[in-house]
């Protein structure tokens, strides 16, 4: 399922914080929305979702216009998996991600046999089924966001769009999240995420968009994106730009520590 953003701007009150945003995401791909704190990306998500209505410009989802979904109709087309959730109750794991079948259930059916069974497909599917029983407060930060990624699975949306996954996350955890996500859009999901990695965004994004000011700076491929003059105009700082494995990776370093002398 495609996902399509057409000339949309928003503002709170006087202060406009998108302009005229556009761009497309097909299925099966992964699209990376990379730009410093305060430049919208979370604002461009509310909009998408349909949390913030007061925008100009439409969003489309396979030529629909996303305006017209009732809540349950866009839960049907989109998953949003936050950078984290904190139950005030002390849930088991199966009890989160079953909490994804809300969508599909009328307000006086209980989950049934078939919505157990695709919690527990979803949970094998991210590979946290030994979880299931675990108190969710218990995790590891990285267990917890590969537990809203089965939340998310289990409303049966074709795109899913995550908010800062590896925000708050170690080395290995932040991995064990966009492995996943990269694995997902590879079967035919169409991954969008907001992220503040210049590097992770070139090892598993498709695409990248890069914003600043509320404006789309640059899009294209991640060789194309992450570049010494990008990194320059998005986050005002000097580096280096190294390719690494055949151009494999990239890595960003900062002028300052490459201009050293190295001493003998």
């Amino acid at each position: 399922m495609s996902i399509e953003v057409q000339h949309l701007s928003f503002s709170y009150g006087s202060r406009q914080v998108l302009k005229d945003i556009s761009f497309s995401v097909g299925k099966g791909e992964f699209l990376s929305i990379l730009g410093p704190n305060g430049v919208g990306k979370s604002t461009l998500f509310r909009c998408i979702l349909g949390l913030l209505s007061g925008y100009t410009g439409d969003v489309m989802v396979d030529g629909v216009n996303a305006r017209s979904f009732s809540v349950p109709e866009a839960a049907k087309h989109i998953a949003y998996i936050p950078q984290s959730s904190r139950p005030i109750f002390n849930y088991s794991v199966f009890d989160i991600v079953l909490m994804g079948r809300s969508s599909s259930l009328s307000p006086f059916r209980s989950p049934g046999k078939q919505d157990n069974d695709r919690c527990r497909w979803a949970l094998d599917k991210v590979g946290i089924s030994h979880l299931s029983q675990r108190c969710y407060h218990r995790l590891s930060g990285g267990e917890q966001q590969l537990v809203l990624i089965a939340r998310a699975l289990v409303q049966d949306a074709p795109i899913l769009m995550l908010d800062e996954p590896t925000a708050n996350l170690d080395f290995g955890n932040q991995l064990l999240v966009l492995e996943q996500a990269r694995s997902l859009a590879q079967e035919g999901y169409t991954v969008i995420q907001t992220t503040h990695h210049p590097e992770q965004s070139y090892l598993f994004s498709d695409r990248i968009l890069a914003i600043q000011n509320g404006q789309i700076l640059t899009q294209g491929t991640p060789a194309q994106v992450l570049t010494q003059e990008t990194m320059k105009l998005l986050y005002g700082v000097d580096v280096d730009v190294v390719s690494l494995y055949q151009d494999k990776a990239r890595i960003c370093i900062p002028k300052n520590i490459t201009s050293q002398e190295v001493s003998p």
